[in-house]
């Protein structure tokens, strides 16, 4: 999981960060479903926290449930550097929201080039709400990228509404669909979305976040289990030819009169 390292919003002294929710919703499932979960940031260390995701209101039972997880919490305040994370070292990328991702996750190279590579090499990338600002990262390391996937992002209704959308340098749904993508959403804001676009796995808010980790984990299983059918498959010839040449090595072994 890559979380935002960025925590100042534009023209206000309001914070931002990560949105605790799209975090801990995400983390959970996939801990409950058996994965291994690296934390990592930009600057590494603790990430700031949108003030306003600690609200009570906006409390998840993941929150409560990461508050008494005294691992989880060490492993939150010591996230290892982005910058060395590589792909051949896991299965998926998540990346959970806030609105930090729009200015650094937005720009990271590293960030893009880790995409690319999760793609290039046949892994999902997963995002919810402003963690798909890190695709146009991925855009900026090979243009044309976005253009024509299928996404699901935090709206421009949903930006209005939360009063944010003059705290920020760019609207992300206006600046994903400039780079070419089909941004979808639900037709009521705040409402759960996800969308799946081949390697491409998005969630559109805070309510997105676990079922876009759901979509992740169902997608890993499914080729998971398509693998291991493949080598089951492939094995199946092998033990059959192995057999024969079995039997036919009896078979020269007895030197039949016709072979003599």
């Amino acid at each position: 999981m890559i979380l935002t390292s960025h925590s100042e919003m534009e023209n206000t002294d309001g914070k931002t960060g990560v949105w605790l929710g799209e975090f801990t919703d995400p983390y959970y499932e996939f801990i409950d479903a058996g994965f291994n979960v690296t934390l990592a940031s930009v600057k590494g260390g603790r990430p700031p926290v949108d003030p306003m995701s600690e609200l009570t209101e906006n409390i998840t039972g993941a929150n409560r449930r990461f508050q008494e997880d005294e691992d989880a919490k060490a492993a939150f305040s010591h996230t290892q550097l982005l910058n060395q994370m590589n792909a051949s070292d896991f299965d998926a990328v998540f990346y959970p929201g806030g609105h930090g991702p729009i200015w650094d996750l937005a720009k990271d190279n590293n960030s893009g080039i880790l995409i690319l590579d999760f793609i290039d090499a046949g892994k999902p990338v997963a995002a919810v709400c402003h963690g798909p600002a890190a695709l146009i990262s991925a855009e900026n390391q090979r243009p044309g990228f976005l253009k024509g996937k299928t996404i699901s992002a935090f709206s421009n209704t949903e930006e209005t509404m939360v009063g944010r959308s003059g705290n920020v340098p760019f609207l992300l749904q206006t600046k994903l669909e400039e780079l070419g993508a089909e941004v979808k959403t639900a037709l009521v804001p705040f409402l759960s979305h996800v969308e799946t676009d081949g390697l491409l796995i998005t969630g559109q808010n805070p309510l997105s976040a676990g079922p876009t980790a759901i979509a992740l984990i169902e997608f890993l299983n499914q080729n998971n289990t398509t693998a291991n059918q493949q080598i089951k498959d492939d094995e199946t010839p092998l033990a059959e030819q192995k057999q024969w040449q079995e039997n036919a090595e009896q078979y020269i072994a007895a030197k039949p009169d016709d072979l003599i």
